[in-house]
């Protein structure tokens, strides 16, 4: 795989499409004015499985024999499900660092984030995005996108029928739900979240603290450039407070840090 590169929105302009993350085909305008639509259970669960696969589709997924898949199905093994959402992992080989998990259970893990990450600290950052479907804050930025970004007026129009979306739609959802930014009180409740998750599934939830501990070393090295470390932490509860309290917890459980 090709040498780690931090910001995602600079590779873009230098790599070629094979080792990009293709967040869209096409870019939108700003985002339209929120008008009042209704959206059904059924109805959010099949726009997200429309942008799920379009991104499966559009990125290069590794398959089940490659060594990063493996490793990834190891360290997830017993870990089905998350209050009753099924979960799913796969891999995308790009050089871009990130992670993320969407409301209907799947979790995509890059490459490169699996390079620079121990199997702890990656649990940990997985446990961490899986707080966030778990506290459904994944499920409501992505129906505010539906609301309010591009493909709000095919979705109106449609009439409670799923609408049919374009390859510019589909991009502006996918974007949506790898980039979405939470409030300093939904970051502390996916720490929290995350922690009890990782804990109840017999992992070392200390990965959370390591994993936080590389993202303050790389704030400073790089200026915070990663996408991913402006997401964790560019609007979010302060670093160092993150790692005390996911520390002062597995303390108090009496968990060992692992070597």
């Amino acid at each position: 795989m090709k040498k780690i590169i931090l910001a995602i929105l600079c590779v873009c302009a230098v790599l070629p499409m094979s080792a990009q993350f293709n967040l869209k085909k096409a870019v939108s305008g700003a985002a339209k004015a929120a008008k009042a639509l209704t959206l059904t259970d059924a109805q959010m669960a099949a726009y997200v499985k429309e942008s799920v696969d379009w991104m499966d589709k559009n990125n290069p997924v590794l398959p089940e024999d490659d060594p990063y898949t493996i490793r990834l199905r190891k360290l997830t093994e017993g870990v089905t499900d998350a209050d009753g959402i099924p979960l799913n992992f796969k891999v995308y080989n790009v050089v871009d660092v990130n992670a993320f998990a969407c409301p209907d259970g799947s979790v995509r893990v890059f490459a490169a984030l699996m390079d620079m990450m121990s199997d702890e600290e990656l649990l940990g950052i997985i446990g961490h995005e899986i707080g966030h479907v778990m506290k459904h804050h994944s499920k409501n930025a992505f129906k505010q996108q539906l609301l309010t970004g591009a493909a709000k007026d095919a979705i109106a129009s449609a009439g409670g029928v799923a609408a049919k979306l374009s390859e510019s739609q589909l991009g502006d959802l996918s974007a949506s739900l790898i980039g979405a930014r939470y409030s300093q009180k939904q970051e502390k409740e996916a720490d929290n979240c995350g922690y009890d998750f990782l804990k109840q599934h017999g992992k070392n939830p200390w990965g959370m603290v390591m994993a936080f501990e590389k993202f303050l070393k790389m704030e400073g090295e790089s200026g915070a450039n990663s996408s991913y470390v402006q997401k964790m932490f560019s609007s979010h509860p302060d670093t160092k407070a993150r790692i005390e309290a996911m520390t002062k917890r597995c303390n108090e459980d009496g968990i060992a840090r692992p070597e």
